[in-house]
């Protein structure tokens, strides 16, 4: 079974822009699912634990996770997130394969990537 990391944004000004940063991580890792890997949706993780833990700990153990992953998929918005672009970065250091997922469709090829992973 392979696993593909979800990345994107999790924190906003409000709890409502959290829960809909959470709600398009799911819709992606379904995706995922579809295709027949392993979505780690970090977001659901720890969905609402702000405060009980420093950033630095949520940012640390979700990059802990992205680098198990055999790929990554990065969700509308990753680019104005901190973390998800520490993701990204660390993502290409590693030379997992990076996809974006768009408006409901993954791009670059990521279905024929998850099919050849099985």
């Amino acid at each position: 079974m392979k696993l593909i990391y979800i990345a994107g944004p999790y924190r906003a000004p409000t709890t409502w822009g959290i829960a809909e940063n959470i709600h398009a991580a799911r819709m992606a890792g379904a995706m995922v699912a579809q295709l027949g890997a392993y979505p780690v949706i970090p977001h659901s993780n720890t969905a609402h634990m702000d405060g009980i833990a420093s950033d630095d700990l949520w940012l640390s153990g979700t990059l802990e996770l992205m680098r198990r992953c055999d790929g990554v998929i990065l969700i509308p918005g990753w680019k104005r997130s901190t973390g998800s672009k520490n993701e990204h970065a660390e993502a290409i250091r590693l030379g997992l394969p990076v996809f974006e997922w768009d408006e409901g469709r993954l791009g670059g090829g990521v279905g024929s990537f998850l099919r050849g992973l099985k």
